[in-house]
């Protein structure tokens, strides 16, 4: 019994790993033009993809445009209200992807930056649009896939 415990809660400290953490907002991001700043959001685990489980905020970007600069800093204050509860899943489409971020890529871009995508815990979307999206519209959909 002792055995299947520890079993279980590897598995549980191990999916926590696999989600963004430690995210943190570029500090030398220019809003004000399309300039290439590097990534826009740094953190430790950015190569994770989504595994089922837990809701999920996805956001592909590309570091030299100003969307994608002001999605990124709503995304870091969403990570903030919902990091316990919730994956991150930041894909730079200027970077290397791993194929767990390659296989969302495929699935869900469009071409177009910023793109977010919400996934409940089973991985439906909820949202799948380019463009700001307000951080009160993604918080409303992270908060109806916990419930």
């Amino acid at each position: 019994m002792k055995l299947q415990s520890i079993i279980i809660s590897w598995i549980a400290l191990s999916a926590l790993a696999f989600a963004g953490d430690h995210l943190k907002l570029n500090s030398k991001l220019d809003y004000t033009s399309d300039s290439q700043d590097g990534p826009l959001i740094t953190g430790e685990h950015m190569d994770a993809g989504f595994i089922a489980g837990k809701p999920a905020y996805v956001i592909l970007y590309g570091e030299a445009c100003y969307n994608s600069k002001r999605q990124a800093r709503r995304t870091v204050e969403l990570y903030n209200k919902y990091k316990d509860a919730v994956q991150f899943v930041i894909i730079d489409l200027d970077r290397h992807l791993s194929p767990s971020q390659d296989e969302l890529k495929k699935k869900y871009y469009t071409g177009y930056i910023p793109h977010v995508v919400v996934l409940d815990n089973v991985g439906t979307p909820l949202y799948n649009s380019s463009g700001e999206v307000d951080a009160s519209v993604i918080s409303g959909l992270l908060d109806k896939a916990l419930r």
